[in-house]
């Protein structure tokens, strides 16, 4: 049992990484083929997509995955297979209401990004147009997640898993495909190929849903067994049960959903933002794809990083419903030693190499001069993200949910007033900062939080960091040199392609090699891989 249990969790965690893996991988002929102004109106439709999805969800998956795998280790399969019923019928309400407003909302939405005068960018009934194309995908992926709750729940991975990936896999080819016939062979217009591209994320839900579907139908016969053998037919009142589960789950959607937050607030702030200064719309609207675009290779550190920090935090919730002030100390302190080995010389690197690293990855046609230099400046928040992720994992952990959410929102509002503030003046450097400081505002918040709540003692944490701000110094001069010589000494005859590419390799390499070499040799490795014990100030 204790196998099949770890071989299930093993897939799942596969199926989220090659999901995760696939989902960066495709932009990058996506943009290829529809551009950065392709690219803006594809975000225009999946920045908002992405906030009525969580909202409509709630964190109900996870809590009903919860419920069902309570009850079933109690025998009682019957209320496991109650809350898959009453989900589904929730999830379908909340689903089509979420698409409704979407879909309803897509003219003022639009209104708000694009100035009707200016005809250098997307149109208004272009953004009209995607966003109610995607909008369709709110009527099954929620459900689709119910289903994966409930298999999670019996403890059976593999169901969830292959729908995932098939899912992602479904979604990406039709995306590219319809891009790519409707620019090549149907010399169509960048609406309909980037229209194809948001009406993916219906195409992939209905695969993944289907997948579901077929597992769920071809162990019907167990299920029907496991129903009628039920031990205990108590019955549950459905409606407080979900109350319940929703207003526990509210607090960790908001979290989830900070970043996301940030990301909307730049997608919908910077045309109008840019145009007041001056920009035209074509040109902010190069701004805001190029930044989105940016996000996207900042977020690759991010959830390496975090998945490390991450695995420690059921622990603290444990340690810390049973008092042991002293392990919840530790623990905290190595997420955050973790977070940092990782996340600052991913982050350091990425903004040394960020001119190549971009133009390799996204090429010429994506402003490779504007992008490299946002990339660089944008490089950074990969660590006030990560540090934003586990610090609210851990007000979860010691029961603060709702002081969380006080956090966030003192951060998303300083980040729209600074987005306004400092844009005018910085141009697209002023909505980095506003990131910057925002984010740093709601994790500051969290940290008096959570050193009220343990009396936590953040002076030992900086002392047991300074061998890795040292390694990472070391590796960043190293790292530069390495790119100052790259610059110098490459024949000017190579394209600028293979000369960012040539570059790009050397400098990771070397980089990698100088930071793992340095901190094996003075054991450092070893020791941030470890436990760490960390004096109880309780």
């Amino acid at each position: 049992m204790e196998n099949k249990f770890i071989r299930g969790t093993f897939f799942l965690t596969a199926s989220t990484l090659i999901s995760k893996v696939l989902g960066f991988l495709y932009i990058i002929p996506f943009t290829a083929l529809v551009g950065t102004q392709g690219y803006a109106l594809y975000k225009y439709a999946y920045s908002p997509y992405t906030i009525l999805l969580s909202i409509s969800t709630i964190g109900l998956p996870l809590a009903v995955s919860k419920f069902v795998s309570k009850y079933n280790e109690l025998g009682n399969y019957r209320v496991g297979l109650n809350l898959l019923k009453y989900g589904m019928y929730f999830m379908i309400i909340s689903g089509f209401i979420s698409f409704a407003v979407l879909y309803l909302t897509a003219p003022f939405l639009a209104g708000f990004v694009i100035d009707p005068n200016d005809p250098t960018g997307n149109s208004l009934e272009d953004v009209e147009f995607v966003i109610r194309l995607v909008s369709f995908a709110l009527l099954i992926i929620p459900v689709m997640s119910i289903f994966r709750g409930y298999f999670q729940g019996s403890q059976s991975m593999g169901p969830s898993a292959v729908s995932t990936v098939i899912e992602q896999i479904v979604r990406i080819v039709f995306i590219l495909a319809g891009a790519y016939i409707v620019i090549h062979m149907l010399d169509g217009s960048l609406k309909n190929a980037v229209g194809i591209a948001t009406f993916a994320a219906f195409i992939g839900g209905v695969a993944g849903f289907f997948v579901l579907l077929f597992y769920f139908y071809k162990r019907r016969h167990l299920i029907k067994k496991q129903r009628d053998q039920s031990l205990n037919n108590m019955d549950l009142e459905i409606t407080s049960i979900f109350k319940e589960l929703i207003g526990y789950a509210f607090p960790f959607v908001v979290a989830g959903l900070a970043i996301p937050i940030y990301q909307n607030i730049d997608t919908f702030t910077i045309n109008p933002i840019f145009q007041s200064s001056g920009y035209t719309l074509h040109e902010s609207e190069t701004v805001n794809s190029v930044i989105g675009l940016a996000q996207i290779l900042v977020m690759v550190p991010v959830s390496l990083a975090t998945a490390f920090g991450m695995s420690l935090i059921p622990g603290i919730t444990s340690a810390y419903t049973s008092g042991r002030m002293t392990e919840v100390k530790n623990r905290i302190h190595q997420s955050i030693q973790l977070l940092m080995f990782f996340t600052l010389p991913a982050a350091m690197g990425l903004c040394i190499l960020g001119k190549p690293v971009y133009l390799i990855v996204f090429g010429l046609q994506n402003s490779p001069d504007l992008g490299g230099g946002i990339l660089q400046w944008y490089s950074l928040a990969a660590i006030v993200f990560a540090l934003f992720t586990v610090s609210a994992a851990v007000m979860q952990g010691i029961n603060r949910q709702k002081t969380l959410i006080t956090g966030v929102l003192l951060g998303v509002i300083l980040k729209i007033i600074l987005n306004y503030l400092l844009s005018p003046y910085l141009d697209e450097t002023g909505p980095i900062l506003a990131t910057y400081i925002g984010f740093s505002v709601s994790i500051l918040y969290n940290v008096i939080v959570i050193r009220k709540a343990i009396r936590l003692d953040i002076l030992p944490l900086l002392k047991t960091l300074r061998s890795v701000f040292l390694l990472v110094i070391a590796m960043s001069l190293t790292v530069w040199l390495v790119k100052y010589m790259a610059d110098s000494l490459l024949p000017e005859t190579l394209s600028i392609y293979y000369r960012a590419l040539i570059t790009s390799i050397l400098g990771i390499t070397t980089g990698i090699i100088v930071y793992l070499g340095i901190g094996t040799r003075l054991s450092l490795v070893k020791e941030y891989l470890s436990s760490r014990k960390v004096k109880d100030g309780s």
